[in-house]
């Protein structure tokens, strides 16, 4: 079959818009879901929660959480009716608090999307070589488990993103499924709660994260402005539920005054030791295996999300424009998902050489960060709401375009202030250690770049700068900025 040359207007299409029409709002909810890893969760995430914090609270946290971001995402999903793009917060911050500011916050979305899915690998290689020691008698070094794992998501990100959204179905309703038995079997009498939910909302909140992603997806779904609205509040309805109904069946099954000794000890073990009396091994076996997948679907929805970041920046060129370059096979934004490869494998490499531990320092530590940049997306994003409706509210009632995100707001402010103010508890160092000071002051320098490089296209590149947050609707001329160029997808 003979095709004809590429012209300008080709190459711009495909540098401009993903695949379209390819997803509904049960293929973004496996999205986000995979992405908040509910196994993952409760094996991992509520045992430190209970571990570290010494509070037996952590069932109503992740209750108390998930109203939260319900709140939050009224206004979330009122700002995705009217910005549509694969940027999520950036192209939101960009559009309500100004392109600058939407650079900075790209800057720092970029740092922590890579954080969580570039730290989930040490989870995923820990957990599937002590699977492989104890199931197979393998003692195998956890950077060959890891880079099977990098293997498999390199490929699948390359591939359409329906296909991805039916490998994460399968893997998520499996998982959901194992925890909700899990949880059945433990479930006994309620047990009074102690006071401390303040601590324990640190670790429950980064058991979220992942559920603002559906906006990442929205051009590629197939009816934007209600599968946005509809997936986000699915998905933090089922995880709130999930979490909040496991934990509680966790602290019942070992008594609320042993929770936290018993997640001391036994670690993310916890869950399967405490279904382990009512089930069979086989089923202990595959919650087992399960986990691992969870970390897997984890790893692959964060990818996604990374590289749809990388092509909303490119399009705009925030970023090199060979980041806006799409598959002309199937729409995949090709060169964000090979840069999130490589950048990955340099770290497992790394980390492997400097004879790092991959749980501590790269599965822990680097979540931990991940999630901080997100929170600190999600205060933005919520102030955004409020600025980019003052002006306009565009048919949007007033408790969605103000008393929501300004309630949330001041929410998830407080959340932020409390997670840098115990900063050296998530992570395990002493309250003098500069680390706990280090890492948000690393988010603080990374959103001042953004900003400076805003400023510099401004000066250098003008065309560039007007592009800045304007999403799917780039190829569409503004009333306060110069179309962009036919070329879109070449150099700035």
């Amino acid at each position: 079959m003979i095709t004809a040359p590429r012209s300008p207007a080709r190459v711009s299409n495909v540098a401009n818009t993903l695949a379209r029409n390819k997803l509904g709002v049960p293929s973004v909810v496996f999205f986000v879901m995979s992405a908040a890893a509910p196994l993952t969760v409760l094996a991992g995430g509520s045992t430190a929660g209970w571990a570290i914090t010494g509070q037996i609270s952590m069932p109503i946290a992740y209750i108390f959480v998930a109203v939260i971001l319900a709140i939050f995402a009224v206004g979330f999903v009122a700002m995705s009716r009217h910005v549509l793009g694969a940027g999520g917060f950036y192209a939101y911050i960009a559009q309500g608090l100004g392109r600058p500011a939407g650079t900075g916050a790209a800057f720092i979305a970029l740092m922590a999307y890579n954080a969580m899915q570039v730290g989930l690998y040490g989870g995923f290689a820990v957990v599937l070589a002590e699977f492989l020691d104890t199931h197979a008698g393998l003692n195998v070094h956890w950077l060959p488990c890891a880079l099977v794992g990098w293997l498999l998501v390199s490929i699948l990100g390359q591939l359409r993103v329906d296909l991805n959204g039916r490998v994460l179905a399968v893997l998520l309703v499996a998982e959901c499924a194992v925890a909700a038995l899990f949880g059945a079997v433990m479930i006994g009498h309620p047990a009074d709660w102690a006071a401390g939910i303040g601590a324990t909302m640190v670790t429950a909140v980064t058991g979220y994260v992942g559920f603002e992603s559906t906006v990442v997806f929205s051009e590629e779904t197939r009816d934007p402005r209600r599968t946005v609205a509809r997936a986000t509040f699915i998905a933090v309805g089922i995880i709130g539920l999930l979490y909040g109904g496991v934990a509680w069946a966790m602290s019942v099954a070992t008594g609320p005054e042993h929770i936290v000794e018993r997640a001391t000890s036994d670690g993310t073990q916890l869950i399967f030791n405490l279904a382990s009396p009512y089930v069979g091994n086989t089923i202990i076996t595959l919650g087992e295996l399960l986990f691992i997948t969870s970390l897997f679907a984890a790893l692959l929805a964060f990818h996604n999300t990374v590289a749809r970041y990388a092509f909303a920046l490119g399009r705009e060129r925030v970023l090199p424009a060979a980041f806006g370059r799409t598959s002309r096979r199937n729409s995949a934004p090709w060169a964000g998902s090979l840069a999130q490869s490589i950048l990955a494998l340099a770290v497992l490499v790394g980390y492997a050489v400097a004879g790092a531990d991959p749980y501590v320092h790269l599965f822990f530590w680097a979540t931990v960060i991940g999630g901080l940049g997100v929170l600190i997306l999600m205060v933005l994003t919520s102030a955004t709401v409020v600025t980019y409706f003052t002006r306009d509210a565009r048919g949007e009632s007033p408790y969605r375009v103000f008393a929501a995100p300004a309630l949330a707001t001041i929410v998830l402010g407080w959340v932020l202030y409390t997670t840098i103010k115990e900063f050296d508890i998530l992570l395990g160092v002493a309250p003098t250690d500069p680390l706990r000071w280090w890492i948000p002051a690393a988010y603080l320098i990374t959103a001042a770049l953004g900003v400076v490089w805003a400023l510099a296209l401004r000066r250098f590149s003008p065309d560039a700068y007007a592009s800045i947050g304007r999403g799917s609707n780039l190829a569409q001329p503004s009333a306060t900025s110069r179309p962009a160029p036919a070329h879109a997808g070449g150099r700035a």
